[in-house]
């Protein structure tokens, strides 16, 4: 079932919703196709305060919180953090409980991109999308999605904060890296497309972020305003490519970015704030008709003279429709509708963005749905998902070089480095021998990446008449540190999942599949990996 709207409950009935919409997916495929008759209606009926009420999707703690913050705003939806996804059964009676709290269903949303960023403590542990575009399959990432929409939808949550579309061309980025499918934007809009693809067969809104890009960046947005300099040229090859593949897969939303880029807008505004960039560009430029979301507005790059409450008004009259994670919601709700009663935001701007709301709302089926299940909300988590995850982690695992026949590993193994004990275990029940000598008593070392530090230990243990392998945990980008060794190895996660493929490359038990989806500074271009049996 799509996220709960309970018939019982709440304020005041629902407004009915058109006959049969059919089933989630036959719904799914209609897209952004449907005529949005009931967002029509319904707009028709709503008092100002409720319509600027829709664009606001603030935190919630549980669900007296949410009741009071429905009641009183008649917010669009919520965005749910760890504390709200302690477990399937919990998260769907809270779903259930705020869904009856709301004249208009809800939209109840999560960041779950899997990999670094993940916020459902219950959900199937996959790895992030750097991993998925290492597998160069599409279907398995299509397949990933759709487990992990799969798993929210069964709590209530009809809305994922996922894809990541940048394109991570800076190997530095402090704030994106392995949460992108890459430096090469082909394979990650094939990836973005069947991500989109998967999470709207499990009935899950889908959201590409960050427009209109933050793969290039040495700042992050969390913390402060990043200023890209790319030229207009390079975001058309580059980082546009991704979200125009999202919005030809019919994505519900994007989200913007907190970053300039003045070769988009001279006029150096973020782009939340950009009417060049929102309207000019993202409507206009890449023609797309759905939700436009602010990134958070809590955090740095979002500040503006006048504050959090005046940045709402500057991003809405850029052309974003929903306005994501207020600071002070009663500040931002009192600004927003004073701009409106002022004529500041124009009426039409301000029912183009609730309509646009409303229509996802009524293209992912919410108005006729019955409600999460929270005794059933568990089954969602499979072994069956966990399987995927596990072929996903395995597939991925890169193998840059292999000089010596250095792989696949003959014990007894050491292992050194951050997630030794971990590795160790993972290369024991694939039957390696570990050593608890020290390297210098062993032939064969394993060494996981500790930053730049590592090189000299690499070049220190290779002088030596022994077999060096150097993995890369987490981020690929490590393997710059890797030349000394004699193998280097990419997993793109710490998941069990990804050091249990690490382990089945590394002894020869699986052949490695994974090829690099980034340039190595000064190292492996971008494809590279060893695909022979070892």
């Amino acid at each position: 079932m799509l996220a709960g709207c309970s018939s019982g409950g709440g304020e005041s009935e629902r407004a009915a919703a058109p006959a049969a919409p059919g089933t989630p997916e036959s719904t799914a495929q209609e897209g952004t196709q449907q005529t949005g008759a009931l967002a029509a209606e319904l707009l028709q009926g709503m008092s100002v305060r409720e319509k600027v009420g829709q664009l606001f999707m603030p935190t919630v703690r549980d669900a007296v919180d949410g009741k009071r913050i429905a009641k009183k705003y008649r917010v669009g939806g919520f965005i749910y953090f760890p504390g709200n996804l302690s477990s399937p059964q919990e998260t769907a009676k809270l779903s259930n409980a705020l869904q009856a709290s709301s004249r208009v269903p809800l939209l109840l949303g999560v960041d779950e991109e899997t990999g670094l960023v993940t916020r459902a403590k219950f959900a199937t542990d996959f790895p992030g999308a750097m991993a998925l575009a290492a597998t160069g399959d599409a279907a398995l990432a299509r397949a990933a999605a759709a487990a992990t929409g799969a798993e929210l939808r069964a709590a209530g949550v009809n809305l994922n904060f996922a894809p990541v579309a940048d394109v991570n061309v800076n190997p530095d980025n402090p704030v994106i890296g392995v949460r992108s499918f890459g430096a090469d934007p082909a394979l990650a809009g094939r990836m973005v497309t069947a991500s989109v693809e998967g999470y709207r067969a499990a009935g899950v809104a889908a959201v590409a972020k960050h427009f209109p890009g933050h793969g290039d960046t040495n700042v992050d947005s969390h913390t402060g305003l990043p200023v890209i300099k790319s030229s207009r040229q390079k975001w058309e090859e580059v980082h546009a490519p991704p979200f125009q593949a999202a919005i030809t897969a019919g994505v519900d939303a994007i989200m913007t970015g907190h970053l300039v880029v003045p070769a988009l807008d001279s006029s150096r505004k973020p782009a939340t704030m950009s009417e060049q960039v929102l309207t000019g560009l993202l409507r206009g430029r890449l023609g797309f008709q759905g939700v436009i979301v602010t990134d958070s507005l809590s955090m740095a790059g979002a500040k503006v003279p006048g504050g959090a409450p005046e940045a709402a008004v500057r991003a809405v009259l850029a052309g974003a429709d929903l306005l994501l994670m207020p600071p002070d919601l009663a500040a931002a709700h009192a600004k927003v509708l004073k701009a409106v009663e002022s004529g500041r935001i124009p009426a039409a701007r301000l029912d183009d963005a609730v309509t646009r709301i409303l229509r996802l709302k009524e293209n992912r089926g919410l108005f006729t749905d019955d409600g999460a299940d929270p005794a059933t909300a568990a089954q969602a988590v499979s072994a069956a998902n966990r399987q995927t995850a596990q072929q996903v982690a395995t597939n991925a695992v890169t193998v840059v070089g292999n000089r010596d026949a250095a792989l696949p590993l003959k014990g007894p193994v050491h292992v050194e480095g951050p997630e030794r004990e971990r590795v160790a275990a993972a290369l024991r029940k694939e039957g390696v021998r570990t050593s608890g000598e020290q390297a210098a008593k062993t032939r064969v070392v394993v060494v996981t990446s500790a930053g730049s530090a590592t090189r000299d230990r690499l070049k220190d243990l290779a002088s030596g008449n022994r077999k060096v392998v150097y993995v890369a945990i987490a981020s690929p980008y490590a393997l710059r540190y890797g030349g000394p060794a004699h193998a280097s190895v990419a997993t793109y996660s710490g998941s069990a999942a990804s050091l249990r493929g690490l382990a089945r490359v590394l002894t020869g038990r699986t052949p490695p599949k994974g090829r690099l989806p980034v340039s190595l500074p000064d190292g492996a271009p971008l494809g590279s990996g060893v695909t022979d049996p070892l």
